[in-house]
């Protein structure tokens, strides 16, 4: 195999191992998997898996290239001439799986040095028990299981090359194979992404490239061109969507510049689509520069093409407010920001692999650990159900999920309600599904490589529930425990950061204040927020009573007073679970990591009432 010596073009990675690999006798067999639909740099360009395998790797030292698919059955990629290629063809048609196959290896027998792609390989060899699959599938199993272990075939120079975006869509058989080698592709790292930006957009500034490099972290090759290709190959040319920009920021300051920087990240968009991003009123950032208006538009970008890969199976976190809109909970915000600051330093070596949030329902872990994410500065993903009825796909869903996340790294992963995601596993109804999936999630989360990458965050307000295992440190490093407001003073402190969150004015003296709180013992940080907008609403109704139509236009101004409080508080009904909210309190005292992060009631318990107290719980509330 060609490339990578003195004189011809570097390789990329994956591609430079799997020829040492083969010339080194290890296998003749390789399966490529992962990122197999993006474009990989061969000499001064970029091509395809199918063109950079057979251009770029292989064109220089194998005399017949062949690719097979489930498609196009079998194609001549080169080698022999226009005669030998009709006798092939003719030869192969009507047959099988079973004939194609013998036909190729009678062709590598008699002519030494060849090469088989065979793209989308899980359409031909399924990831199936051998039982259920047809005979012509288990033929071309029994044939490339056969060849791998064949010596005369591997010394005849001949290789075998499958392309498979998941292993999960590939026979297990096959992969168990000690002479069938999996090569993962990965996604670009960021000199790859340079690399490629200053290749497609070739008159952006170094600096800019870099910086746009950063920005597109979790993006294929193909998307980032997508992005910022001079020239669309159909649709609006550079000049063109320079024009229509223009007009759209006619008269807003600096329209020349903004105008060409982002005609140069729209290529392939529509009109319509560059109206609904290209705002003439954004003010642009604090130190005028252009630039952080194209970042903003590539982010923005880079989210929809993502969340369209993983259609379903993540969601974007665009938190709003920062931990300073948090009311009380002051334990717990200098704990997060302490983490935040390990994050922002870049200290890899010190930040935790994992947040593990624990408490009742209603003490706010959602609503603090999306401000812990804004504060930060971290991007955060939700892993939403990527579970599937169909056999392997759960798996494959998996792994594009994990591949994309780490490629976007520094990032957090919140799963919330983990109980659910993580819960123990009773039985094995899935056919092991359940298992495997688990299984896979606690080997990324202790992967050492992610530690400063990827933070995963898990919350739940039962970790009773939770795989034992799961929670152990190395995982989930820090275990912060969530409680309902302690005294009167941090209730009142949660109602003013829900009045100062949805800007209703609070006319209500501090000692009020803190007086109408005093009742509320055992709220939580839900009902609470929940008796301040019921308070809110009242003053809206009030004003709009008392002043007509245009007292109603300025009804989301007006404020709430101590009367208007009291009556809230008089009319709120709050849930009435005190047993589950006291057990769901315990269990997070017995999972909490720092003795400090307790509230003082619980700070002197020692583990064998803590377990006591969860005993007694335990018995009042489960049958």
């Amino acid at each position: 195999m060609s490339g990578g010596g003195e004189g011809r073009p570097q390789l990329p990675v994956w591609a430079e191992t799997l020829r040492q690999k083969y010339l080194a006798g290890e296998a003749a067999v390789f399966v490529l998997y992962r990122n197999v639909f993006d474009r990989y740099r061969a000499g001064d360009g970029y091509r395809t898996l199918q063109p950079f395998l057979s251009e770029a790797l292989l064109r220089d030292n194998k005399q017949n290239i062949f690719e097979l698919s489930i498609d196009r059955g079998v194609r001549v990629i080169q080698g022999g001439s226009a005669g030998e290629r009709a006798e092939l063809y003719r030869h192969l048609e009507g047959k099988g799986l079973s004939g194609i196959f013998e036909s190729l290896e009678r062709q590598m027998r008699e002519q030494r040095s060849s090469a088989l792609l065979i793209p989308y390989a899980g359409t031909i060899f399924p990831a199936a028990e051998l039982h259920l699959l047809s005979l012509d599938e288990r033929g071309a199993f029994t044939a490339l299981h056969r060849w791998s272990l064949d010596a005369e075939l591997a010394d005849r120079d001949n290789v075998v090359i499958l392309v498979s975006e998941s292993l999960a869509d590939l026979s297990p058989a096959l992969l168990t194979n000690p002479r069938v080698v999996a090569i993962e592709l990965p996604m670009p790292d960021h000199a790859s992404r340079s690399a490629a930006i200053r290749h497609y957009a070739p008159a952006m500034p170094p600096g800019e490239a870099d910086e746009l490099a950063g920005q597109t972290a979790g993006l294929r090759l193909i998307q980032i061109a997508s992005i910022v290709a001079g020239e669309a190959p159909q649709g609006m040319n550079h000049a063109q969507r320079r024009t229509l920009i223009a007009e759209l920021l006619q008269g807003s300051p600096q329209a020349a510049e903004r105008a060409e920087k982002l005609a140069a990240i729209t290529a392939g968009m529509t009109p319509a689509e560059i109206r609904q991003i290209v705002d003439p009123t954004r003010k642009l950032p604090a130190s005028d520069d252009p630039a952080g208006e194209v970042l903003a538009v590539v982010r923005r970008r880079k989210r929809e093409l993502i969340e369209k890969e993983c259609a379903g199976l993540i969601e974007f976190i665009e938190p709003r407010h920062g931990l300073e809109t948090v009311g009380g909970n002051a334990h717990i915000k200098g704990e997060l920001l302490d983490i935040a600051r390990l994050i922002q330093s870049g200290d890899r070596t010190r930040a935790p692999m994992g947040l593990l949030a624990v408490g009742p329902m209603g003490a706010g872990k959602t609503f603090v650990i999306k401000a812990f994410l804004k504060e930060a500065g971290l991007s955060g993903i939700a892993l939403k159900n990527f579970r599937s009825k169909w056999v392997g796909s759960t798996e494959a869903n998996l792994e594009r999920v994990l591949a994309t996340v780490k490629a976007m790294g520094p990032i957090a992963l919140v799963i919330d309600e983990g109980d659910r995601s993580f819960g123990r596993q009773g039985d094995d109804a899935d056919g092991g599904t359940s298992s495997r999936v688990i299984a896979r999630l606690k080997e990324f989360m202790s992967d050492p490589e992610n530690r400063g990458q990827v933070l995963f965050i898990l919350m739940t307000n039962r970790p009773d529930k939770l795989d034992t295992d799961i929670k152990r440190p190395g995982r989930l490093d820090r275990k912060i425990p969530f409680f309902y407001a302690e005294d009167a003073a941090e209730r009142a402190a949660v109602i003013s950061a829900v009045c100062a969150r949805y800007r209703v004015p609070l006319a209500v003296p501090e000692d009020t204040l803190l007086a109408a709180c005093e009742p509320l013992a055992g709220y939580s940080n839900a009902d609470l927020e929940a008796l301040t907008l019921l308070a809110a609403e009242f003053a809206e109704r009030e004003t709009r009573l008392a002043g007509g139509a245009a007292a109603a236009a300025a009804g989301s101004n007006a404020a709430v007073t101590p009367a208007l409080l009291a009556q809230a508080s008089d009319d709120f009904m709050p849930p009435q679970e005190t047993a589950m909210v006291c057990y769901m309190e315990m269990l997070a005292v017995a999972e909490t990591s720092r003795r400090s992060l307790l509230p003082q009631r619980f700070r002197s318990l020692s583990a064998v009432e803590v377990q006591e107290r969860l005993a007694d719980l335990r018995r009042q509330i489960l049958p």
